[in-house]
């Protein structure tokens, strides 16, 4: 570990971090939302709102991402100047004078790095069979090498010139607008890294990831200063798949205090009672837009009358960013209680989410294993009672069986939100059930997939069914929602439920591949509508890249690349004779009377490239 935390004190609310490179004590608020971003520059302040309401760029991120050419205070000096010189009301013109002379361009904060680990031919690649789809698994492995990212001396040096946050070890990032680490996109980013052997490259990461929660007491959205919320906390599940590829059981024993401590950070920080169980929500305290989207912020608040309402707003804005879903009808909540409506109808604090929980029994599981390879028992059994009084917190407030999935809660009408989103069936990922009722929780979630006809989009599980022009709404389809679905039914013993896995694991491989052969590019987000479309909608253009869809790919080229095929081929996805295509010729009545029952036709079906 190469900044060896050694002793972890929490004291009234504050971490202190006693740190082997560290000269004296680092003392970090540990409550989310304390500001702890203080820049005048990047986070709040007449600068960031001058700059931000003049509309300089399409993307109100380009300019907190800038570096500054001078120190803050001599900038904010200037800035006072600048202003008094054009009586407090400079033209666009001006301001863009103003910041092309104070300011460089974005990115300047990274140098040209070469991932020393990178494989040309990773194992990975021998397990797919399809000459095309390898090819394809050859181009995902080679785009690491364009979304690696080494920060210059400098950063490190003068920090307070950067809105970036420094980290010793190189990174993979998602691309496009997202120049710099995010937190749950590095989940699937890492397993792509795991399956193409940059072993170093990812213990990189979790080593930053792993400082970060020692210097700040959690995991930032991104790796900005000005992100002060956080997102659905998968690190100790990146920890876990690197320990199961590389063995390198001390790198968790070592981490374990610190994944304990971001634990810990959500239960302070996130917890509100649903039904009798404590149970965790999105979140954010901290106050003002968001400095990202701070010009789209402010304008989607001025229907709110007073500050007081506006802060709200931007509480629910951030909050939803912490999902990682943002934006979506599913944090929506109207006067009816319905998820009808637009930004203004945000309510994600009132919603207690099923997959931040599933997510945070995971963890408690996690931690307890790793606590154990400590051999520290007492620390174990504590997290595996944690772990089963999450589980029926899930259990109670989410799992129907008239519906056959796990549904969101609403606070304010103390109501379940019988609306679909994949994560309805996340805790089958994460085996957050009592394994005991598997068989009746399998049955019921067959039936729930097949009523909501899931299975009836050519391009993927769409995340919502609701149109609303909010990117993770209809169609878009997102790669670790699909990830979710594929491992979750995977995760299951029942047969039907691992062909159904396998079914939708081709699709979305011949989706991405589709799109990548037409644009020799990666998306972050597709269509369900279009085998090979790419997504739309939402507060930015559809970004290419792209890191979790990279992983994704990867990791179903490694498992079921010995019976795809590429689209085009005779056997359109699967290897002759393969298990799953002779289980499927078994269930042909069933889909038949599922297509009438539905009224499409065989025809429809095929030419929407869902061949099975």
């Amino acid at each position: 570990m190469s900044r060896l935390v050694e002793n972890l004190l929490i004291l009234g609310g504050v971490l202190i971090v006693i740190n082997s490179h560290a000269q004296g004590f680092l003392v970090t608020r540990q409550v989310e939302g304390e500001d702890i971003c203080d820049s005048e520059i990047y986070c709040h302040g007449p600068l960031l709102d001058t700059i931000q309401m003049a509309h300089l760029y399409n993307d109100s991120k380009t300019f907190v991402d800038m570096k500054l050419k001078q120190r803050p205070e001599v900038t904010l000096q200037l800035f006072q100047e600048f202003m008094a010189t054009h009586n407090q009301q400079p033209t666009r013109e001006q301001i863009l004078g103003f910041v092309e002379a104070n300011f460089d361009k974005e990115g300047s904060e990274f140098e040209p790095w070469t991932p020393l680990d990178w494989h040309q031919n990773p194992k990975f690649l021998e397990n797919v069979q399809d000459p095309k789809l390898r090819e394809f698994g050859r181009d995902l492995n080679d785009l690491w090498l364009k979304l690696g990212r080494k920060m210059t001396k400098q950063v490190e040096e003068q920090p307070e010139l950067f809105s970036i946050i420094h980290v010793n070890n190189p990174v993979i990032v998602p691309g496009g607008r997202f120049r710099e680490f995010y937190y749950w996109d590095s989940y699937w980013i890492i397993k792509g890294l795991l399956y193409s052997e940059m072993f170093s490259t990812a213990k990189g990461m979790l080593q930053n990831f792993l400082d970060i929660i020692a210097t700040f007491g959690f995991i930032p959205n991104g790796g900005r200063v000005y992100y002060q919320r956080s997102q659905p906390p998968l690190l100790a599940g990146m920890v876990k798949a690197y320990v199961e590829f590389t063995g390198d059981e001390e790198f968790a024993i070592q981490a374990v205090p610190l994944l304990e401590h971001e634990f810990n950070f959500w239960l302070n920080n996130h917890t509100v009672q649903c039904l009798g169980h404590d149970m965790f929500i999105y979140g954010d305290k901290s106050r003002g837009p968001r400095p990202e989207s701070y010009r789209e912020d402010v304008e989607t608040s001025q229907d709110f009358p007073t500050d007081a309402a506006k802060e709200e707003h931007y509480s629910e804005l951030k909050a939803a960013a912490e999902s990682g879903m943002d934006f979506s009808s599913r944090w929506f909540i109207d006067e009816a209680g319905t998820n009808k409506g637009d930004l203004r109808n945000l309510k994600t604090r009132s919603i207690v989410p099923v997959e931040l929980n599933a997510i945070l029994f995971w963890n408690a599981k996690i931690i307890a294993e790793f606590y154990m390879l400590a051999h520290n028992v007492q620390k174990a059994f504590e997290f595996e009672n944690r772990a089963t009084q999450i589980a029926e917190g899930v259990q109670a407030c989410f799992w129907h069986e008239d519906i056959g999935a796990w549904l969101d809660y609403d606070l304010i009408n103390s109501r379940r939100r019988n609306y679909f989103t994949p994560t309805n069936l996340s805790p089958l990922w994460m085996r957050c059930f009592n394994e005991a009722l598997e068989a009746n929780i399998t049955e019921k979630v067959l039936q729930y997939i097949d009523k909501e006809r899931l299975d009836e989009y050519p391009g993927g599980v769409p995340n919502t069914m609701e149109r609303t022009g909010e990117q993770w709404d209809f169609p878009n389809v997102w790669a670790p929602m699909q990830y979710i679905l594929i491992a979750g039914l995977d995760n299951l013993k029942d047969q039907r439920a691992k062909d159904l896995a396998r079914s939708w694991a081709t699709r979305w491989v011949h989706s991405n591949y589709i799109a990548f052969n037409d644009t020799h590019a990666m998306f972050e987000k597709y269509d369900a509508e279009e085998l090979g479309g790419h997504g739309s909608g939402g507060e930015y253009d559809v970004q290419i890249g792209f890191g979790w869809s990279n992983g994704v790919i990867i990791e179903l080229l490694d498992k079921y690349g010995s019976v795809l095929s590429a689209p085009g081929s005779s056997s359109y996805g699967l290897k002759p004779l393969s298990a799953f295509f002779i289980a499927t010729v078994a269930l042909f009545g069933t889909i038949l009377s599922r297509i009438f029952g539905a009224g499409k036709s065989i025809a429809v079906k095929l030419m929407n490239g869902r061949k099975q």
